[in-house]
């Protein structure tokens, strides 16, 4: 979008209810920001008149930016806004638009759909930079920490990476044949990788750097993290947990050893249909859920309890972000 038209950055002190950004997604259509503490909503998007559900959320490094996969779409809301119309919207996905995530600087975004394809869209100009032809439909994109490369996983069992100067997928793993992977997390330092699939299982990678000589993509170990359909597997900032949701209502957490073992520690349970996803906090010590049962809710890590519930949607909460650290 043209820098001439976003509006100035605000300094903090001009906004402190931004410290804490935390926002679903819901079937119901609506967008709705929270109070964290308080489990106030505090803004809705209602979009009404406009067609399509909600299906992935992602906030902007900085906090400016809302990124709403909607259907075949994407708006961009102003965070700082109380207005309900997007600053920009981009069209060009022909179906569903699965994931959606920034670059750490904000200059572009990347979504991923069951159209079998990914795109990068340049936020300065709101043009689509490049598309990356997965062949098929696409579950799950994210970011490499050094932003020159791409994760994605699929319905066809794959889990490639795109080489972003390059233009090219670079490596590709199938784990278990043409099973799909649901969901893949990166950690925070690119340090390992790991994917969930539809049967409850996660498989984890060590990523050797490209100059090392060993392998990218190092297998290190597999575990079975739920009996029901895994809908989100995702790694805390610290690299010490792994969050997996699942169809069975539960959020299991495991921790994770030096050497790439995972002990399951927590399992989180209140919600009463599937968990569909799950953000941390920048500390990794709370984490935030998104269920069929209508509502959200704020657990702590800690103790592995429920702290609060996040209730207005009046259909299923399919996706949540959330964005405590520095702006």
């Amino acid at each position: 979008m043209p820098a001439q038209t976003l509006p100035p950055k605000a300094s903090p002190t001009a906004r402190p209810d931004m410290s804490v950004i935390l926002v679903t997604g819901s079937y119901d259509h609506e967008i709705r920001f929270w109070e964290a503490w308080s489990g106030i909503c505090s803004r809705t998007i209602a979009r009404t008149g406009e067609a399509g559900q909600v299906n992935r959320l992602a906030i902007s490094p900085d906090k400016r930016l809302l990124a709403a996969a909607i259907h075949k779409k994407v708006n961009i809301y102003e965070i700082g806004s109380a207005s309900s119309d997007p600053v920009v919207t981009f069209e060009g996905h022909t179906l569903n638009v699965t994931s959606v995530s920034f670059h750490s600087e904000g200059k572009w975004l990347v979504t991923g759909s069951e159209d079998g394809t990914i795109k990068i869209w340049d936020l300065r100009t709101s043009h689509l930079h490049r598309t990356y032809d997965n062949s098929a439909p696409v579950n799950d994109v994210c970011v490499h920490p050094n932003q020159g490369e791409l994760i994605s996983c699929d319905q066809a069992g794959s889990i490639k990476q795109w080489d972003l100067s390059e233009n090219i997928c670079s490596h590709e793993l199938t784990p278990v044949g043409d099973l799909p992977i649901r969901s893949v997390s990166l950690a925070a330092d690119g340090s390992f990788l790991v994917a969930g699939n539809n049967k409850g299982n996660c498989y984890v990678w060590k990523v050797n750097d490209e100059s090392s000589g060993l392998p990218r993509f190092q297998a290190v170990t597999k575990f079975h993290a739920h009996n029901k359909y895994l809908t989100r597997c995702l790694l805390s900032p610290d690299a010490k947990y792994l969050a997996t949701c699942s169809a069975d209502t539960t959020v299991k957490i495991w921790s994770i050893s030096q050497n790439y073992e995972f002990k399951q520690e927590k399992v989180l349970v209140g919600h009463q249909r599937w968990v569909w996803d799950c953000a941390f906090s920048a500390d990794s010590a709370y984490l935030v859920t998104a269920s069929s049962d209508h509502t959200a809710r704020l657990w702590e890590m800690a103790s592995g309890e429920s702290v609060r519930q996040y209730n207005g949607h009046h259909k299923a909460a399919v996706c949540c972000a959330l964005h405590d650290g520095a702006g």
